[in-house]
């Protein structure tokens, strides 16, 4: 094992084991299935849903037995992306760990520390015979990076919980108490063909930071989507092309890292799409320089002429438009919270299938009417274009309780562990609590967790200092929980 020395053993041999099974989302039933086998093992009452959702009940511990009964609370899926030239098979194969200084990270993919943390966490409580805690109900939630739906489907009649701690957030010292609602928004621009005679050129766009849609949207870095809007707009000024496909981005909750595009140049337009291709080059590598150094947009052409099918001009003017006029990124900043982004969204996936183009947009908002007009405009511009759409995962936001007994308490804790206090805040990103405390009428809830840098990307890693530190300020919650 990669990990059998890393502190905390208990905590960091059950990540390695979750690391080993493949769980990107939509691909759960074997992480599920390790979780139902864990409480088996224990002996530990547990359910299934017809989703995959998995519960897990354990009594409390000797002295804690009056207390509320405490829901410990993640999700089993990953976000899972790969750098390009990658040939794991993410659906079939585990991560490969590697210890790099303070960090834990996989070699070439994302690392699912979102939120494979949060179930290593709550495993190695469920496992000891030692750690004092209330009466625990452990769930482990399905698909929450595609729009909470094992969260929205979940039935939670047999869960008596009263405060719950939901380890989904990535920065140490900060207590998350309120997050954004949101929504997926998938539009299909049909298409048609014709034939066009020219040069074949493959133009990619790569090497973008990328990054979580939601808590990275205000770096404004560049999205290899809205980026190749405008690389194709900027060409249908001067050279006559043919777009034969066109797919960019694996996941609607990542800022594009990558966008490929097959074209068809006619011969008398070499140079102008040359020379055109040089200076948006240079002009999109100026204006990145910032937040995407290592930002590629590379072309290569073929030697002799072919004979292709394209889109037609007409059906390659409205995904120009979708992806180059329809809102993105920050629409609107709060006016409450300073600095926090109260309403966006992100091009996530362009995709060409067989009679359409698929444009899949991350909705966020913590201000729900806000969040339902930009899904309105987007689904309006996509209808106008001829095209349809679908509304998937709507979850709703979690607005902050002026009083909490649960985050008074872990305030206190903290302070005693760290010498200072948390920052107690509202996040740009959907946390389950929202889901979850709309369905437990009074559930009193916290979002905390280690430090996880870069979410959602190839360079996501976990810091191993702050899963400990993390860890031991869990288990002095737990024992304190007759403050709340």
């Amino acid at each position: 094992m990669i990990l059998e020395n890393v502190q905390p053993v208990e905590v960091f041999r059950y990540f390695e084991e979750i690391c080993a099974i493949p769980h990107g989302s939509r691909n759960v039933e074997k992480i599920s299935a390790y979780l139902v086998n864990f409480a088996k093992e224990h002996q530990l009452k547990y359910r299934q849903d017809e989703n995959l959702n998995v519960i897990i009940w354990k009594d409390a511990t000797k002295g804690h037995e009056n207390e509320k009964t405490v829901i410990l609370q993640g999700h089993m899926d990953m976000v899972a992306v790969k750098e390009s030239g990658c040939d794991k098979d993410m659906d079939k194969e585990g991560l490969d760990l590697v210890v790099d200084g303070d960090f834990v990270k996989a070699k070439q993919t994302s690392l699912g520390g979102d939120d494979g943390i949060a179930v290593a966490y709550a495993l190695a409580v469920l496992a000891s015979d030692t750690i004092e805690h209330p009466a625990l109900e452990v769930l482990v939630t399905v698909d929450e990076e595609i729009g909470m739906l094992g969260a929205v489907a979940l039935d939670t009649s047999d869960l008596h919980g009263a405060v719950m701690l939901n380890m989904d957030s990535e920065e140490e010292g900060i207590l998350t108490a309120g997050c954004a609602g949101g929504a997926l928004v998938e539009g299909y621009i049909p298409v048609t063909k014709s034939d066009i005679t020219g040069y074949a050129v493959t133009l990619k766009i790569d090497g973008l930071t990328g990054g979580h849609s939601g808590v990275d949207i205000i770096y404004q870095r560049a999205n290899a989507n809205v980026l190749a809007g405008r690389i194709l707009s900027m060409l249908d000024k001067d050279v006559q092309y043919g777009l034969c496909d066109i797919n960019g981005g694996e996941k609607d909750n990542v800022i594009t890292m990558n966008n490929i595009m097959h074209l068809v140049v006619e011969k008398e337009d070499v140079e102008n799409f040359k020379n055109t291709m040089d200076k948006l080059t240079k002009e999109i590598c100026s204006e990145y320089e910032k937040t995407d150094a290592d930002i590629s947009i590379t072309y290569e052409m073929a030697s002799d002429i072919t004979t292709q099918k394209a889109f037609t001009q007409a059906v390659t003017t409205k995904l120009i438009m979708a992806m180059v006029m329809e809102p993105y990124g920050v629409q609107k900043m709060s006016n409450d919270i300073e600095g926090l982004v109260q309403t966006s969204d992100n091009l996530g996936i362009v995709e060409t299938l067989d009679e359409s183009v698929k444009l899949a947009y991350s909705v966020r908002s913590s201000v729900d009417s806000e969040k339902e007009w930009l899904i309105d405009k987007i689904v309006d511009f996509i209808e106008f274009l001829g095209g349809a759409c679908e509304i998937s995962g709507r979850y709703p936001s979690w607005e902050y309780q002026s009083e909490s007994a649960l985050r008074d308490m872990m305030v206190r804790e903290y302070t005693k562990i760290y010498g200072e206090a948390p920052v107690v805040n509202t996040i740009h990103a959907g946390l389950e609590c929202g889901v979850i405390a709309d369905k437990i009428a009074g559930l009193d809830c916290i979002s905390f967790g280690p430090d996880i840098l870069e979410v959602h990307s190839t360079r996501e890693r976990l810091n191993i200092a702050s899963v400990e530190r993390t860890w031991k300020f869990l288990l002095a919650v737990l024992a304190n929980m007759s403050d709340v």
